[in-house]
Order: structure tokens, then sequence, then C-alpha cells
């Protein structure tokens, strides 16, 4: 079954090296029960490491069921210790947060088998060795002998071809130490090849060849008995495969690797929440600087809508600040009666205006007076608070008719009476008002000026005297594209004056501006506070290196129990990105809290938070995990099997 050929192995020692053994050479038979003894230092556990396919030799030949082990992968020699061997350590090695059912089933975990059935089988097993009262029980709630009785239970568990023991009594008393003893003989007696490394001669009195040791030389081997068997076993063949068996040990190995990730977390449920606040902190702060960004463009978009986004405001001139501006007479009423016929125009108000003084009885004051049309008031979306607004015939009769804003209403009328129906005068004309208008968004047009509206007819026939329009505002069809409406109106009035002498500014350009400035404001604090977020991934990683050497002892264990690389690589990245998508959910929670809060305090600060920024926040932290897990979680599958089982 076994054969070493001139097996050394070497170690460093300062500028040289250490050779623990020294060309041994051994064949090892199925079902022989043998006994390797020596002092300390002799290279028992040197050899058996080798044999048990935990270390490798430095020279010679190592050949198990006529399978040379020289050029086998590490996941093959894991393989190898899955499913021929059995290790029964002194020291037990279980893992202290599962229970002896778990502990007996993390080979069968490894091997693929399914949930049922190595659950059935470890319990029979365990209940076997006289521990089916503890199954549920954790390994600190178990006397010294119970701990050795789930190890060999373990070990028993893949119905490995050889069991490797490694001083099995000698952390035990004398009343333990026999029952384990009595446990061996019975494998062997059941064609259990038993390997057993002890200093203790009584110990080695079971076994039926005895194997010295000294300076790492062989220097006896001699049998007590004439048979070399008590038993026979069937050979191993290895286990068939087939996909549908490979992808369920896959789903179970992964279920494993996130059971280990969440009882590591709740071993160190502080170090786990200091881990995850860097973390929590950096998603929270680019969901809250995302979800402020947008409230405030929000906001400014709506203040914008308030004045119209939607309209088209002519000045006469070449340009906006042209000095030529106030000769130009160009924009007339007509102007403004042809573009009302346009298809793709909703609405068309001209404008004049003048400082002038408004007074009602002995209470005067200087106010802005604008002659409007009768659509200026839903054009510029202003309330009308009281009374009404001046009508189409009041414009075609010039009618001295006015509205007025609400800083006019308080100034003029102090004795807070009603000042509908009442005759207030505008420099020398009296007009009557019809109602009080209040702007519902736009900041330019309310104030603490005052302001009062009169048909544009009555200010150019009865104020002003003829003069051109100070400008005309055309609102744009929601079906039709305000660059196109710019440039169809552009086309209109210049074939109508025979050349272009106004300009038009178009409102939906200060969208378009306050949309790009807000959302490169947004990316550039998200930037920063991303840095937050990579902060607390190099945390996570750091914390994750420390982990792994915290459980260098507990990944040798897996690893002699036949687990791949692969699999101590998912179980340490799982509880990375564990990690980080707890505190990427932890963060979103703190931001959504925070916009809660703000919403409270005060409505002057807007967090609109939308499913995107929240989720991408999550997907980020969990990748996050993956990136910065990837190193500590390599470095723990690649840790040599006996320096980690070494490790204290």
């Amino acid at each position: 079954m076994i054969e070493l050929r001139g097996v050394c192995r070497d170690y460093p020692a300062g500028e040289g090296t250490f050779r623990a053994l020294k060309a041994v050479t051994i064949e090892i038979q199925a079902g022989e029960y043998i006994a390797i003894v020596g002092a300390s230092g002799s290279g028992k556990s040197t050899l058996m490491n080798i044999i048990g396919c935990l270390d490798r030799p430095s020279s010679g030949d190592y050949v198990i069921g006529g399978q040379d082990t020289a050029n086998l992968t590490s996941d093959e020699l894991a393989a190898l210790r899955r499913d021929r061997f059995g290790f029964i350590f002194q020291h037990y090695n279980l893992l202290p947060d599962l229970t002896a059912l778990a502990n007996v089933e993390v080979p069968a975990i490894y091997a693929g088998d399914n949930r049922k059935d190595r659950h059935a089988r470890a319990a029979a097993i365990l209940r076997r060795l006289d521990l089916g009262d503890r199954l549920e029980h954790r390994p600190p709630e178990l006397s010294g002998g119970q701990q050795q009785r789930v190890s060999i239970a373990r070990a028993l568990m893949n119905r490995g071809e050889i069991i490797l023991a490694d001083e099995p009594t000698g952390a035990l008393d004398t009343h333990a130490g026999e029952e384990v003893l009595r446990i061996l003989r019975e494998l062997h007696s059941q064609g259990t090849t038993l390997i057993v490394v002890t200093h203790d001669a009584h110990v080695a009195q079971h076994a039926q060849r005895i194997i010295e040791l000294k300076d790492g030389e062989i220097v006896s081997d001699r049998h007590r008995s004439s048979s070399t068997t008590s038993g026979t076993k069937t050979p191993h063949n290895g286990k068939s495969k087939n996909i549908g068996r490979e992808l369920w040990a896959f789903k179970d190995r992964l279920v494993e690797a996130l059971r280990m990730a969440l009882l590591a977390m709740s071993a160190h449920r502080l170090r786990t929440f200091l881990t995850m606040l860097g973390i929590i902190i950096g998603i929270a702060s680019v969901a809250c600087v995302v979800a402020l960004g947008t409230g405030a463009r929000e906001r400014v978009l709506s203040d914008i809508r308030g004045m119209g986004t939607n309209t088209l405001d002519i000045y006469p001139g070449q340009e906006a600040g042209d000095p030529n501006a106030t000769r130009i007479r160009t924009l007339s009423p007509a102007d403004a009666t042809l573009l009302a016929h346009q298809s793709y125009v909703d609405g068309v108000t001209p404008t004049v205006s003048t400082l002038s003084t408004v007074r009602f009885g002995n209470v005067s004051a200087s106010g802005l007076i604008s002659g409007v049309g009768e659509e200026f008031f839903r054009i510029h979306h202003f309330d009308i608070t009281a009374g009404q607004i001046f009508s189409k015939d009041d414009i075609r009769e010039l009618a001295q008719v006015a509205v007025i804003d609400e800083t006019t209403r308080q100034k003029l009328f102090v004795d807070g009476g009603n000042p509908i129906g009442r005759v207030i005068f505008l420099g020398r004309m009296p007009v009557r008002v019809l109602g009080v208008a209040q702007s519902t968004g736009n900041p330019f047009m309310s104030g603490q000026d005052l302001t009062v509206w009169v048909p544009y007819t009555a200010a150019l026939g009865r104020l002003l005297g003829p003069t051109p329009l100070r400008s005309i505002t055309a609102r744009i069809a929601d079906i039709a594209s305000m660059e196109v409406a710019a440039n169809a109106v552009t086309q209109l009035l210049v074939a109508r004056h025979g050349r272009k002498d106004f300009f038009i500014f178009n409102t939906d350009s200060i969208r378009k501006t306050v949309e790009s400035t807000t959302a490169t404001l947004t990316l550039l604090i998200a930037s920063i506070a991303v840095i937050s977020l990579v902060v607390g991934g190099i945390g996570v990683m750091n914390i994750m290196l420390v982990s792994v050497t915290e459980r260098t002892r507990e990944i040798g264990i897996r690893t002699a129990l036949g687990a791949r690389r692969s699999d101590i690589l998912t179980q340490f990245l799982t509880e990375a990105v564990l990690v980080c998508l707890s505190g990427g959910i932890l963060g979103i929670v703190l931001a959504l809290a925070i916009g809660l809060l703000c919403s409270h305090l005060s409505a002057n600060l807007p967090m609109i938070f939308s499913p995107f920024p929240l989720i991408a926040g999550i997907v980020f932290s969990t990748l996050m995990g993956v990136g910065f897990g990837y190193l500590p979680a390599r470095r723990a599958s690649r840790l040599d099997p006996v320096a980690a089982l070494v490790r204290e």
C-alpha cells in the first residue's frame, strides 16, 4: 500500500540545513498496525507528515497505492488525504466553534457527500463511540477523552483505509487512554491500516510492527507476530465523479464557507464591527452626497421650472449687454401677435416697463409698472391670491385696470383692507385694482420691490406713449423642441425685420447648465467620499490578514482533513465579502436615517435617494470585499499544512 524509498527531509537551519529524515525506506502493507517510536526529535512526526501527504520529501520517492506523489499538485494531495487517510492528533485539533457533530462532518463536506448522508453517518459514528448524548456539544464542553473520541470519529468519517495517529493518548489520563487504544484495536480488527506515532512503550506494544527512529534514521523494524494483518479492506479505487455530484459538493462547500464566516464574525463581534466601520462610513457618505446633490439639483430645477424652462425671451440688440439695445426700436406688438399664431407656441406676452410712483390715498412709493399681455401670469407661473387678472377685452380697450403683487398690497393698504376695486395712481394715471398676484417659483419676479401689472396696450397708449417693447416672452408647447423652436422664431423675426436686431434668451439652457454643474459637483464630492471606502477596504484587508494569522491552526486542520486550496480561499474570501456587504447594507441604512433626520430638521436641506445609487453602493462594497479580501484569502490558501498545524 505504501512505499518510501530513500526519503530525506531537510529544513533550513541558519545558513545551512538540518536533515530530519535520512534515506528512510519502508514498505507498509494493507491492514498492518504499525507503531513508529523514538525519542523527541528523532523524526517520527516528520515521517508521519510525509506519509499523510501533509509534507513532501526533499528527496527520495513516496508511492501510495502505486501512485508516485512527487508530481501531485496541492489539490491532488488534498484528495489523497481526504479519501485515503484519517488523522488522530495528540491535541485533538477540533474546531472550537463547531459542535461535535459538525466537527465530524467536516471531512465529508470536502469529500462532496450530501448533507443528509453525512449528518446521519457522523451521528452514527459518534453513537458507536458512546457520544450520542454529546452531538451538539462544542469541544470546550467535552472532556479530553471525549474530544479524542470525536477526533477518532472524524478520522473515520470518509472511510479512509489508513488511520494516522500522532500520540493519540499523550494528552489523556490512563482510563481515557485505554479507551482510545481499545477503539484503535477494533479499527485494526476491521481491516484498517493503523500507523501510530508514539514515544510510549505501552502504546507501541499494542502494534504488530514497531519501527524505531533515531536521529532521522530507522534503527529497528520488527514484527511482534507472524500475522501482519487482522482483516482485509477493499482497496481504494477513488470516488466516482459526475457533474451533478461535483455541483452539489461545490454548493455544500460554499454553504460551509458561509457558515464558518458567520461563526468567525460572531466570535469577534467588536472587531468585525470596527472593520465594517470604514465601509459603513464610506457607503453612507457616498449615498448621502449623491442624495444631497440630487435633492439640490431638483430644488434648483424646481425654481427654474417656476420661471418657465420652456420659454423663449426675445430682447432687442445683437446680444446680451449690447450698448445699442436701448436705441434699437425693433420689437412690436405685431411681432407678439405673429408669434402667437405659430403652432409650436403655447402663449405669448409682450412686456414694457417703467419706474413710476404708485399712490393710494396718502401712501405712495416707487414701483415697477409693467405692461403685459393676459398670458403673462400663466407663462410665468403666478397665483392669483385675490380677484382676477385682466382679459383680452381689457387689452383691446386699453382699460385702466391693474394687478398688484403682495408687496404693493402690504405697502399701500396698510389698514389691511381689501384692495380689489380700489383705485390707485400710477404717476398721474388712475387704475382700478382687479387682483393680487404672487409668483410661485420665479425668484426674479418676487421680492421687496413694488410691482404693478397693467395691459400693455394701456401702458403704451396712456402711460408711456409710442415706444418699442422691452421684450417678448413666448411659451413653447411641450411637444416642441426648445432648440428647434428658437431657430424657427429667429428665422420668422429675421424675415419680418429684414435683419437680426434681436437676441433670444433660452431658459432651458439654465436648466441644462444647472444639471451639468450639480452632476459634476456631486461626482467630485462622491469621488472624495469614495476615498473613505478605499481606506475602509484597506482596513478589511489588514484585519483579514490578522485573522489569517490567528486562525493558522484552523487552516492547518482543515487542510489535513482534505480541504483544497480553493476551499480555504473561498472561506476567507466569503468572510471578507460578508464583512463588506454587511457594512454596505448598514451604510445604506445609516444614510437613509440621516436623510430622514435632515428632512425633519430642515426643509431647505433636501435629500433624494434613488434606488440605483443605493444598489450600486451595495454592489461596490461587495466588490471591495472580493478585491481587498483576495490577498489575505490567497495567503491563507497557500499556507504549508505542517507549519499551520504546529502554529499556536
